[in-house]
């Protein structure tokens, strides 16, 4: 149940960081909340998807399961990598903060541009920086609590 629960909780935690912090870092920026959302679906539809800033399934419904797929996929690989470590509080935001310039460098650096989360489209650098951030934190923040209900059953 171990394995389970760090990948679990690190998965949901980085998806559900990166999806509330770029609509709110999009409704900060005054642009529409749903902006971000949407461009993360351009690796399907272009460019064109950033542009979009109302509900439909084809860009908000792909550019969502986009989103939230990356981020259990980061989530995940970051509870995989602490499943099979003893980590302390301390350990899991320390490890947290390399997986953040980790997904920064292959998303934003190494990757096609097609392959990007599609963010820079509608935010400004500053706020894809800030959402990425979000993304690492969520991934700590599941961390932190799959170790602490690990430590509530000993």
């Amino acid at each position: 149940m171990r394995q389970f629960r760090y990948i679990l909780f690190c998965g949901a935690g980085a998806a559900l960081g990166s999806v509330g912090a770029i609509m709110a870092l999009a409704k900060a920026e005054g642009k529409p909340v749903l902006g971000p959302v949407n461009a993360s679906s351009h690796w399907l539809w272009g460019d064109e998807a950033g542009q979009h800033s109302q509900a439909d399934f084809r860009h908000t419904g792909m550019g969502g399961a986009t989103n939230i797929g990356a981020g259990l996929m980061w989530g995940g690989l970051f509870g995989a990598y602490l499943q099979h470590r003893s980590p302390s509080a301390t350990d899991i935001v320390r490890d947290g903060a390399v997986l953040g310039a980790i997904a920064s460098l292959l998303d934003y650096g190494l990757l096609p541009r097609r392959l990007s989360p599609g963010w820079e489209q509608v935010l400004s650098s500053r706020s894809v920086v800030l959402a990425m951030a979000s993304m690492a934190l969520g991934a700590v923040s599941g961390g932190l609590a799959a170790l602490a209900t690990e430590d509530q059953g000993r």
